[in-house]
């Protein structure tokens, strides 16, 4: 398969030093790469800033804003049979980027943000035959709003984390997640995210041969 994959944070400028940013990685999204390369899939992976190594084989496309991110995944989606989207894009931008560095000369600054463009959402209005799979991390109501987003974006898969578990679910750790597919199963698996890295790719296989068990088992080797 052509899978298109996207991971890591994405930089929303304020100046020319200064960006909102969040916490991810891209390790997770790096590891489904890795494990769909090892299975013979051709790989596009499209990543915001982060200091990991593409692994080799991958066609890697750097990014840094949500908007690049966008326009890259708009690029390269035609002709994929799957998307995962592991990247953390930010929901909000600056309204205005100064051209200068912004001096520490006021007691407040404040910041007039605007809402970025949902990526998943509007690939998944036109998925066609695409397995479209999303992720998640919550602070509260974890199934509450995972279940939203798996529904409200049309998705074959979600998966969702928390940040309320006294670990953070960022970088090369075990982390506990949910799963729930498009029929309303659910579940839940503690795991490295190596392994489920092979996890997310058998349930890509599940959706898109859903009566060939055996080339689940023959891939995950």
């Amino acid at each position: 398969m052509r899978i298109l994959i996207t991971a890591g944070p994405t930089r929303e400028y304020i100046d020319p030093v200064r960006f909102i940013s969040n916490s991810s990685t891209g390790y997770f999204g790096y590891q489904i790469a890795s494990e769909a390369l090892r299975r013979g899939h051709k790989v596009t992976l499209i990543s915001g800033p982060t200091c990991l190594i593409p692994p080799k084989g991958a066609r890697f496309i750097p990014v840094v804003s949500a908007l690049d991110m966008k326009k890259a995944v708009e690029a390269n989606l035609q002709g994929s049979d799957c998307l995962i989207m592991s990247a953390a894009v930010a929901d909000y931008r600056p309204a205005t980027v100064s051209s200068q560095k912004i001096k520490k000369d006021r007691n407040r600054l404040s910041l007039r943000l605007v809402k970025n463009p949902d990526i998943l959402a509007a690939v998944a209005k036109n998925k066609g035959n695409r397995v479209v799979i999303g992720f998640a991390v919550e602070t509260s109501g974890l199934e509450k709003n995972a279940r939203g987003k798996l529904n409200g974006k049309k998705l074959d898969y979600i998966l969702a984390a928390s940040v309320n578990t006294g670990k953070s679910p960022f970088g090369d750790r075990k982390i506990p997640v949910l799963i729930i597919e498009k029929s309303g199963k659910a579940e839940r698996v503690s795991d490295s995210k190596k392994n489920l890295s092979k996890i997310v790719l058998d349930k890509v296989i599940s959706v898109k041969y859903p009566c060939n068990r055996e080339k689940v088992q023959r891939e995950r080797g």
